[in-house]
């Protein structure tokens, strides 16, 4: 049965901020290699960067009148998340209705159909993330649901739950996990630091990593 449910428990905003530190990399590591939606999924610009809590919808496949819904009860700041079957064959989402959640102060938006419009979305500075980009139309005919758990790029994405997007992919993170994630992203980007800084000093990358026994126990030796 269609649905709509406006009122949904948000991840909080400062952990949103904490989390928009890192990258979608980072953090996907940093939760044990969880949360990384497909690589299908990308940004229409390598250049676009978005977090905030998902705003979730269903959507029919060449069928927009759910996302449109999305957009008019969405709240400033949140990600419009859009599970439409991943089919690529259909342009969803373009110029007009990123005009629309511009207005509204929508984060962004993420689909797992097609989207156009692609160089006025870009110059609009609307960070979108789809599976395709595809000139073909839509229609407005078959209710779906908005902020109920949905599944996109492989992976089950509830309303409220933090999702962040980059050039080098997205990842979700449980909004009751959002402030230990980012502590441990933080933990990560500390450790990565400090064997970039080694790397410089003129250590190897058998000594920073602790290779040596590893490759022994395997039956190769490191000397030269």
């Amino acid at each position: 049965m269609p649905h709509i449910i406006t009122k949904i428990e948000r991840t909080n905003p400062a952990d949103i901020a904490a989390l928009s530190k890192f990258g979608s990399a980072t953090i996907h590591e940093a939760q044990g290699r969880l949360g990384a939606l497909s690589s299908r999924i990308k940004p229409i610009d390598r250049s676009m960067s978005v977090c905030g809590p998902a705003f979730t919808v269903v959507s029919a496949p060449r069928d927009n009148i759910m996302l449109q819904l999305a957009i008019h009860y969405a709240q400033a700041g949140d990600v419009i998340v859009v599970s439409s079957g991943e089919y690529e064959e259909a342009g969803s989402f373009g110029d007009v209705l990123g005009n629309a959640c511009v207005a509204k102060g929508i984060a962004g938006v993420v689909t797992d159909t097609g989207v156009r419009d692609t160089a006025e979305l870009i110059a609009l500075g609307l960070p979108v993330f789809s599976l395709s980009v595809c000139i073909k139309g839509t229609v407005k005919e078959t209710l779906g649901q908005i902020n109920g758990n949905i599944i996109v790029g492989g992976v089950e994405v509830r309303p409220g739950d933090a999702i962040r997007g980059d050039a080098d992919g997205l990842v979700t993170v449980l909004r009751e996990d959002a402030a230990e994630v980012a502590k441990k992203s933080q933990e990560r980007e500390d450790a990565e630091a400090g064997f970039i800084a080694a790397y410089k000093s003129g250590r190897t990358i058998i000594d920073v990593c602790n290779l040596e026994a590893v490759l022994k126990a395997k039956g190769l030796t490191t000397d030269l």
